[in-house]
């Protein structure tokens, strides 16, 4: 888990590293929790001397009571501004600064922590290295950098809840699918057959239109279900928890691809026009997420048309350098992939920008869209490691420029698994989940398919029956999060009493066996919730036979 959360932040460390301010975050007490590189030069302290501390070690004595007057009152709501301020250094010398103090917000406004940026004073204020400097444009740089923090932070905050949710509806719509899909097998056609036979004469007369009925009433369910299962990859999307099937693309490739749905999606009155570079840089990333951002962004440009427009969609390479960034550039130094898509519609205001890629949030009217649209480009975009920026003017337009990172892997010519088919051989397996009703449809499907099949509710439970358990278990299916103990310790237990059994994870929130970019640690097997009982079916066969390699399914050999 870990390493994945340092890989979701990697862009706020990189921005972070790359400013000349100072930038402490804390909690509402003074409680340091990180501290950037420029707060170690500024001050001398190493974040693991200061990490857990109070910022009042930092502070003039003579300033302290109201340097957290001052903070108090940002926390009430107070205006921030900036002020100057006496700060002591490690070695015990005094620092002039001048200090801008800001509060972090979740979306519900609840105040999360707070931001201090602090840039040493050279005498006197206006100059610096002998040069006159604008104190407008070092405002504005320090207006910018909190802009980003505060969204990365308020961003992080909405993904987590977002993927909590997403991760309990996926196992009711598991429970939903599954039963609905063995009721929809009971009122087949042998059935109905074989109930006529039995019952002869006695029979109501309308009996096979009831059935008919039902079966169109348990097609509505699934339906429904498989619409809410999309609302919840949606949700996953933006919280950065989709295991993606990363590989090195050609931008301009995928972009073709897409071209023929996208001219489908914007109608008649929208002209597309795309302009491709030549030569454009390798990237890594999953091809059918990135049709996806496309997609998403078609349709939010063409809901901005409703009279018509143009949407214009192009790529090119980009190198970022440090004056770049210092001019604002949300991408760190590297070369990059610019996917630059531009519609001439009715433009946002800065308050609808701020919040654009919040899920749920929509200008939309009641009924007329989801609020997951922009949200799932997010998640998209910055789980592959990219960045996404927004220039919008009433009546003008929207501009989205998302930079891909470039990358040196060579291509890998990769070929469509063929459907994998299995007859069970007898094999047990161990069902561990903490939700009885999944747990329950999952024994089930291994049960009337020929296995034979263990259950446990939770991690030490599954570690008392594996000890006890006196036959061959072949098979550990364990649901990634549950309470007290993850999946992958689960695992990992269960091993040390079983070397050689198998394991395949489930989950709808794979975040704690996912590597970097969202793809899963090397070794891991991992079938997507809310699953039906054929794909469950397969990743297991699969993993038994061990023909699985990663998260990619693998035809077996002949």
């Amino acid at each position: 888990m870990a390493k994945h959360m340092r890989g979701e932040r990697t862009e706020l460390a990189a921005i972070l590293a790359s400013t000349h301010d100072a930038v402490v975050r804390s909690t509402r007490l003074g409680v340091i929790k990180s501290w950037n590189p420029a707060a170690a030069d500024l001050y001398g302290y190493s974040a693991e001397e200061i990490i857990g501390r109070n910022t009042e070690l930092l502070v003039a004595p003579e300033g302290r009571e109201e340097e957290a007057e001052r903070v108090r009152g940002i926390v009430r709501g107070e205006p921030t501004g900036q002020y100057r301020a006496a700060r002591i250094a490690k070695d015990g010398s005094r620092i002039a600064v001048v200090v801008t103090t800001s509060v972090i917000v979740s979306a519900a406004n609840a105040v999360l922590g707070v931001v201090t940026v602090s840039r040493r004073l050279n005498e006197p204020l206006d100059t610096q290295d002998g040069h006159f400097v604008d104190r407008r444009h070092a405002d504005e740089g320090q207006d910018r950098l909190l802009a980003q923090l505060h969204q990365r932070e308020r961003m992080e905050v909405l993904g987590r809840l977002a993927g909590g949710v997403a991760h309990d509806f996926n196992n009711l719509l598991g429970v939903i699918l599954n039963y609905a899909a063995f009721v929809s097998e009971e009122l087949g056609e042998e059935f109905g057959e074989a109930l006529g036979d039995e019952v002869g004469a006695g029979a109501p007369p309308d009996w096979e239109l009831r059935c008919q009925v039902a079966q169109r009433d348990v097609g509505q369910i699934q339906r429904a279900a498989e619409r809410a299962t999309d609302l919840t990859h949606r949700l996953l999307a933006f919280a950065r928890r989709e295991v993606v099937q990363a590989q090195v693309l050609n931008l301009n490739a995928t972009v073709l691809g897409v071209e023929e749905l996208l001219r489908r999606t914007l109608g008649a009155d929208v002209a597309l026009i795309i302009t491709l570079a030549e030569d454009v840089w390798p990237i890594l990333a999953d091809s059918s997420q990135i049709e996806q951002v496309l997609v998403n962004l078609a349709i939010n440009a063409s809901d901005a048309m409703p009279g018509g427009g143009t949407l214009r969609i192009d790529t090119g390479n980009v190198g970022v350098d440090a004056d770049s960034v210092a001019g604002g550039s949300p991408a760190q130094p590297g070369r990059y992939v610019r996917l630059r898509v531009s519609d001439t519609g009715s433009g946002m205001s800065a308050e609808v920008v701020n919040h654009a890629f919040e899920p749920f949030f929509t200008t939309k009217g009641e009924g007329a869209g989801t609020g997951l649209g922009l949200a799932t480009v997010y998640g998209i975009i910055t789980q592959a490691e990219a960045t996404i920026a927004i220039q919008s003017e009433l009546d003008v337009g929207t501009t989205f420029t998302i930079m891909l990172p470039a990358t040196d892997e060579a291509a890998r010519v990769s070929t469509a698994p063929a459907p994998y088919h299995r007859a069970p051989k007898g094999e047990t397996v161990l069902v561990v989940e903490d939700e009885e009703a999944l747990r329950e449809v999952t024994e089930r499907i291994f049960t009337r398919n020929g296995y034979r099949v263990l259950t446990a509710a939770n991690g030490a439970d599954a570690i008392a029956l594996v000890a006890r358990y006196e036959g061959e278990i072949h098979l550990l299916v364990t649901d990634v999060v549950m309470p007290r103990m993850l999946g992958k310790e689960v695992a990992d237990r269960v091993r040390e009493l079983r070397p050689h059994i198998q394991v395949l994870y489930m989950s709808g929130y794979a975040q704690p066996v996912l590597a970097s970019q969202g793809r899963l640690e090397p070794g891991v097997a991992l079938v997507d919730k809310p699953f039906s009982e054929a794909a469950l079916l397969a990743k297991a066969a699969q993993v038994l036979d061990g023909h699985f390699r990663g998260y990619e399914t693998v035809a077996p050999s002949s």
